[in-house]
C-alpha cells in the first residue's frame, strides 16, 4: 500500500482536478485500487442534512473502493474559510489525532494506493494556539498529519506570477519536515496563461530536484469535436488531463529516484 499526499503552492491551485486525473489514470490505465481521503474541507453545501464539499464529491466519484462521502471527507464545514477558524466558530477543534483516527478506515480498505488531498497549502493550520493557551506547541498543521503517517508528497504548482518562489519554499518546507516530495505537476489550467510560461516551467525543472510528471494545460471545449451548444463535462476534461500525467512513479512497485539537484551558483537561489 502506498500513501500519496497532494499539496500545492496555494489554495485554488488545482489540487482536486489533478488528484482526480491521477486517480483516473491509476484506475483506468493501470487497474489500481485507489482510495481517496480529504480529511478536512471548508466550503460545503447542505444537502439532505449532509455537508457536501464539491472537491470531496469528485474524489469519491473517481476513487474505486466504494467509499462513502463521509469516509472520504470526515471533517467538513459549511463556511468557505480557513478550517481552523471554521472549527473555532463551531466550538470544535481539529487535531492530528482526529485525522489519523479517520485515516485508519482508509487503510482498512487495503487499496493499492491511498491518495490524500490536503487543503490550502503545505502549512495549513488545523489548530492555532491563542495567548490563553500559551505556547506554539499546541499549534498543529496538516503537515503534522502527513509527517505522522510518513507519506510521500506530490507538489502541485499553480503556474502564475510568483510561482517560482512559492514552489521552492514549499518544496524546502516539505524536505525540512523530513518527507519525500517525489514529484511535481505544473498546473497551467488558466484560460490566460502566465507570461513566459515555458521559461518558468524550465526554471522549475532545473531548480526542483524531483521529476515533473505532468503539465496540465487549460482544456477548452473546442479540444474535442462536440455538438454545438454542448461543452465538455468535468469527466471529459479529467480524461484528457489523465493522458498527460505519468503516474508510473506512483505505482507501488516503483522506487522513485529523485534526479540530482543542480549545483547552486553562490550561496543563494536566484
Amino acid at each position: 500500500m502506498k500513501n500519496i499526499f497532494i499539496t500545492a503552492t496555494d489554495t485554488d491551485a488545482g489540487k482536486t482536478f489533478v488528484s482526480c486525473a491521477i486517480i483516473y489514470a491509476l484506475t483506468q490505465q493501470y487497474h489500481q485500487r485507489v482510495a481517496a481521503y480529504k480529511p478536512v474541507s471548508a466550503g460545503c453545501e447542505l444537502i439532505n442534512g449532509e455537508l457536501v464539499n464539491d472537491d470531496a464529491k469528485w474524489l469519491t466519484h473517481y476513487a474505486n473502493c466504494q467509499q462513502s462521502l463521509k469516509q472520504v471527507n470526515p471533517i467538513a464545514f459549511l463556511e468557505p474559510i480557513a478550517p481552523h477558524i471554521a472549527a473555532q466558530k463551531h466550538q470544535q477543534a481539529i487535531t492530528v489525532s482526529d485525522l489519523s483516527t479517520h485515516f485508519t478506515q482508509i487503510n482498512a480498505l487495503n487499496a493499492d494506493i491511498n491518495l490524500i488531498e490536503g487543503a490550502g497549502g503545505w502549512r495549513l493550520p488545523l489548530m492555532v494556539a491563542n495567548s490563553a493557551q500559551g505556547t506554539r506547541n499546541t499549534t498543529q498543521f496538516m503537515a503534522d498529519f502527513v509527517k505522522a503517517q510518513k507519506m510521500d508528497v506530490i507538489l502541485i504548482v499553480n503556474m502564475k506570477l510568483g510561482c517560482l518562489n512559492h514552489a521552492l519554499l514549499t518544496f524546502d518546507a516539505i524536505k525540512a519536515d523530513g518527507l519525500n516530495c517525489i514529484a511535481w505537476v505544473a498546473n497551467c489550467a488558466s484560460e490566460t496563461p502566465m507570461s513566459n510560461l515555458a521559461e518558468n516551467i524550465e526554471s522549475l525543472t532545473q531548480l526542483l530536484p524531483i521529476p515533473k510528471i505532468a503539465q496540465v494545460d487549460f482544456i477548452a471545449d473546442a479540444h474535442m469535436n462536440i455538438r454545438a451548444g454542448q461543452g465538455l463535462t468535468f469527466t471529459d476534461k479529467i480524461k484528457i488531463a489523465a493522458e498527460s500525467i505519468d503516474v508510473s512513479i506512483l505505482l507501488p512497485q516503483h522506487k522513485a529516484e529523485p534526479k540530482s539537484a543542480p549545483k547552486p551558483e553562490g550561496n543563494n537561489r536566484t
